[in-house]
């Protein structure tokens, strides 16, 4: 797998397409951080690691608003072969503010709006919507 951070993305696009409760996706520290931002913007209802033999996996439980997922879209920005970076005055705004922009900085995995709070620059990860 040569994008481990699309291969998130399109894992929780997919179970929400099919209605699933929750999607298990093996664990990194990335993955693991881009699911807690997630859940703190309400996007996802649980986040939680299950260690196992083989390899620890992350088990993402999904929130919906009714029937409808809380998740309409994502958009993966900075890919292998083209990275994108940006600094803290030029962070696209995903649907003119409705969604979040993930962004990987020098302190560490955050939101748009605290990276402009912070005034901290980056790489684009993804648009959630």
């Amino acid at each position: 797998m040569t994008d481990p951070i699309a291969d998130l993305i399109i894992r929780i696009k997919n179970a929400f397409m099919a209605s699933n409760k929750e999607v298990l996706v093996p664990y990194s520290k990335i993955k693991k951080s881009i699911a807690d931002i997630l859940m703190s913007e309400g996007y996802a209802e649980k986040v939680e690691v299950i260690e196992g033999k083989p390899f620890a996996q992350i088990k993402i439980t999904l929130r919906y608003v009714g029937r409808v997922p809380a998740v309409t879209d994502v958009k993966r920005l900075s890919k292998p072969g083209r990275r994108l970076y940006t600094t803290a005055n030029d962070i696209p705004r995903a649907l003119g503010g409705y969604g979040i922009t993930i962004l990987s900085t020098s302190k560490g995995v955050m939101t748009d709006s605290n990276a402009r709070k912070q005034n901290l620059g980056g790489e684009l990860l993804c648009q959630v919507w």
